[in-house]
């Protein structure tokens, strides 16, 4: 490495042992995201950052948090500016995570590079869903960074941080990521990925233009050379529980975990004649098993998953993560799909009530099968969960089961309320609502499904009532933050979650942003706001009216300042959680599903 270690006994290093809290706000993003304009203050602030890593825990990934304050403290001490916080947060990740990477075998790497470093005017390659095809024509320099990469054995893609990227390290087919991309792409598609415990080394470019830019090209060379060098130390990873979570719904294990009772073939294998080729009786543990297997993050489960992990010696995170997570017990894993198929449940009937066209890329139940059948199966996928844990009577102790049988009542009730709130206020004529009762909504129906799941893997492991206080907090605030932040996604144009702009307005959905515009718009304006929502069928010009209130009320920027305020909550109540694995395990999930 070209950049300088320091291992000598001295006194403290401010920049690597001063301690770090949550800040009260979020930076400006644009004003933390310019590159260092000179090599030689580029090479300045990645050596301190490499001095300041070398001295770092490196048992546990750095969260955005402490990656924030260490690399803040470096550009005070250099004397530069905040504009470098990104670049600087970048450079000091790449440091922390270099020996990790160089643990990983060449063909167990993924090199991520970016589109926009082709000749955009001479590139004749093409694109599929993974990516730019490169044809190698030496028009510019990706085709040599990409064979060098290939020849060592390297998994290459070429495409934007994309979902795809994590697919491929859930899948199992790499387990260390170098990376090139502009600041924002590097911000929003890594940090998960990093929060996770994925090894991860990245080089910025120069900028964000999307077309024919610049990086450092020997450092990202020097960073594909990283040699190869085994070590058993690791550093703590959420990696193999989530795979595993995402394996459980593979077909093969999901049918071992919850067999198919009335049998028959699958909906894949009745060779396009759906339905018609089934037994009446099995279409629809047939359509339910289809849904089931379709898609989705796997959140929950994994969440189960983890808090049982946590409270049994945190094994499944640690150096032999790969074999410990195949000796978590057979209850364990049925209960934690067991939380998935409640959530599956809701999305069909949510699906139903707001007459959504698409679930996972696919028509939704009802407008495949019609509305009945959907509700059928949304039924049938409750009492699925309910007999799966019930199930487990013989496994675990009739108390747990009882106790785990009474929080997925409690949820799935408290989670009704909450719908059933937001459909009487869509079929209200008056459409006034206070922030605090869009709050209250959102507390119902999203915080239910991540209680169950942490309380569930608790219980699994042991008594779990001292927990019930604390997780029920953690899980309100990370709920409320969660659908703030879905409803500021359904009005970025590049949010990747949104299918129409502004659908909570054209599907009539309470939201934090209306109650918000309604308590401070001037009176003409709130007058007018109502008028336009009131409309029966409310057309693109309506949603862009909207969307120019929402900005005079100054939502988008109140919104967010409470998900930064429910994200500090709870992670202030995971500051009082033990033992540490489970404290770690809250941090991650805060961190990670409030990710921005």
């Amino acid at each position: 490495m070209s950049a300088p270690f320091d291992d000598r006994p001295a006194r403290p290093d401010p920049a690597a042992s001063a301690p770090v809290s949550p800040p009260s706000s979020a930076p400006t993003p644009d004003r933390i995201k310019r590159v260092p304009p000179s090599r030689v203050s580029r090479e300045r602030l990645r050596a301190r950052a490499f001095e300041v890593a070398a001295k770092l825990d490196t048992s546990r990934p750095l969260d955005r948090y402490e990656l924030e304050a260490r690399a803040r403290l470096i550009l005070e001490e250099s004397n530069q500016p905040e504009d470098y916080l990104g670049w600087t947060m970048v450079a000091l990740g790449a440091a922390f995570w270099r020996d990790r990477v160089a643990a990983t075998p060449y063909h167990r790497r993924l090199l991520l590079l970016p589109h926009c470093l082709r000749n955009a005017d001479a590139c004749p390659a093409r694109y599929n869903e993974f990516g730019l095809l490169c044809k190698d024509c030496g028009a510019c320099g990706l085709s040599e960074l990409r064979g060098h990469a290939e020849k060592l054995g390297y998994n290459v893609l070429i495409a934007e941080g994309s979902p795809v990227v994590m697919q491929i390290i859930l899948g199992g087919h790499a387990d260390a990521l170098i990376g090139v991309s502009c600041l924002n792409v590097l911000e929003g598609s890594l940090e998960k990925i990093l929060l996770a415990g994925v090894p991860c080394m990245a080089v910025p470019l120069f900028d964000s233009t999307c077309r024919d830019t610049e990086t450092d090209e020997d450092w990202v060379r020097e960073m594909i050379d990283t040699p190869y060098e085994p070590s058993r130390h690791e550093t703590h990873t959420y990696v193999h529980l989530l795979r595993c979570a995402k394996r459980m719904f593979q077909p093969e294990e999901f049918e071992w975990l919850v067999p198919r009772t009335r049998g028959g073939p699958t909906l894949a294998e009745t060779n396009g004649r759906g339905l018609a080729a089934l037994d009446p009786v099995a279409a629809t543990e047939a359509i339910a098993y289809d849904f089931l297997l379709r898609g989705g993050k796997r959140a929950r489960p994994f969440v189960t998953l983890a808090a049982y992990d946590a409270m049994t010696g945190s094994r499944a995170t640690g150096a032999d993560g790969a074999e410990q997570v195949a000796e978590i017990p057979e209850v364990v894993r049925r209960v934690a799909v067991a939380i998935e198929v409640f959530h599956k449940a809701s999305l069909v009937h949510d699906d139903v009530e707001d007459d959504d066209s698409h679930r996972y890329g696919h028509a939704t139940l009802h407008r495949k099968f019609g509305a009945p059948t959907a509700i059928n199966v949304g039924d049938y996928l409750i009492g699925l969960g309910y007999r799966v844990v019930a199930e487990q009577r013989g496994r675990l102790a009739a108390d747990a089961v009882a106790d785990i049988l009474a929080q997925l009542a409690e949820a799935h009730t408290r989670l009704s309320e909450g719908q059933g709130a937001e459909l009487a206020w869509r079929d209200a004529r008056n459409k006034r609502l206070a922030p605090l009762d869009a709050l209250t909504i959102y507390a119902l129906k999203t915080a239910p499904a991540f209680e169950a799941a942490l309380y569930a893997g608790l219980r699994l492991a042991g008594p779990a009532e001292a927990y019930r206080q604390p997780i029920n907090r953690f899980a309100r605030h990370l709920g409320v933050a969660f659908q703030i932040l879905n409803d500021l996604d359904d009005w970025q144009a590049d949010s990747p979650q949104r299918r129409t702009t502004g659908a909570d307005v054209l599907g009539g959905r309470p939201t934090i942003l209306w109650a918000m515009a309604l308590e401070h718009l001037p009176n003409a304006e709130r007058d007018e706001l109502q008028t336009l929502v009131a409309q029966a069928a409310p057309a693109g010009a309506t949603v862009q009216r909207v969307a120019e209130l929402y900005r005079q009320a100054g939502v988008y920027q109140r919104a967010a300042a409470l998900v930064e305020k429910h994200h500090r909550r709870a992670r202030e109540v995971a500051d009082a959680i033990q033992p540490d694995p489970l404290r770690h395990l809250l941090y991650y999930l805060a961190d990670s599903i409030l990710e921005r």
